[in-house]
């Protein structure tokens, strides 16, 4: 018996040795990578110096650490930040519609440490597109800023309760994902959808196309009865919004 349990626990520590020197390959695999592609996106513009490392790897991780695809998609961000974002940040001035509506908050942290931001479609009203966009920027922005030492992703719940016809708003969710995804990637790391009314799915239909198999696998529709118990396998209850039965009331993104 002895013999047959030493044997067991060597089985075991061999297989720990062997996948963490696999992690470690595959570390280093990314690592060379990483340092590949930079050399690459300096070369065609210079002011991608001052990005770090962690966002060309987040851009590699996007493509599957296929380093054309990867450059080509960095060159094409940068090239939009410039002319989007020529100031370098979004001020609250120029997306006041957006704000009036009340409608993203962040507060808290999930399990993992990634901060907890809470959308209302419900409150979403049409504006002009390009001011939507802005407001999408101005946030991811504001999020990203926000995050712990550390963390690369946010958490999201979009709450649906009250979403209507008059809240449809298929052009704007498209360009929000194409933003979230094309100049923003690896920085979500789930959403739950949380109080959907069935009229919502014939939105969802048309938006569904343009999201990509990495953010598919990132979304939860959660059921009303199993909402509480669903949120609280990855956020504590200290950290939960009180809209949905935590400790911790909501704060408007501007004033975070």
């Amino acid at each position: 018996m002895e013999s047959s349990s030493g044997n067991g626990k060597g089985m075991a520590e061999a297989y720990e040795e062997v996948e963490e020197e696999a992690n470690f390959e595959s570390d280093e695999i990314e690592r060379n990578k990483v340092g590949i592609m930079r050399a690459l996106v300096e070369r065609e513009d210079p002011s991608s110096k001052d990005v770090d490392d962690f966002m060309i790897r987040r851009f590699l991780r996007a493509r599957d650490l296929d380093i054309e695809k990867a450059t080509n998609m960095f060159l094409k961000y940068l090239s939009w930040k410039k002319s989007f974002v020529p100031n370098g940040s979004i001020s609250e001035s120029e997306i006041p519609s957006q704000l009036a509506q009340n409608k993203l908050f962040m507060q808290g942290v999930d399990k993992t440490g990634r901060p907890i931001v809470v959308v209302y479609g419900g409150r979403h009203k049409q504006t002009t597109p390009e001011e939507f966009k802005r407001f999408v920027v101005y946030t991811l922005d504001k999020i990203c800023s926000r995050m712990p030492a550390g963390k690369e992703k946010f958490a999201c719940i979009a709450d649906l309760e009250g979403w209507g016809y008059t809240n449809s708003d298929v052009r704007g969710y498209i360009a929000a994902l194409t933003i979230l995804q094309d100049s923003y990637p690896e920085r979500l790391g789930k959403l739950f959808f949380v109080h959907v009314p069935y009229i919502f799915m014939t939105a969802w239909k048309m938006v569904y196309p343009f999201i990509d198999n990495k953010t598919k696998k990132k979304i939860l529709f959660v059921k009303d009865k199993k909402l509480n118990s669903t949120l609280l396998k990855d956020i504590d209850e200290s950290q939960l919004p009180d809209a949905y039965g935590g400790r911790l009331p909501l704060v408007p993104i501007q004033n975070c």
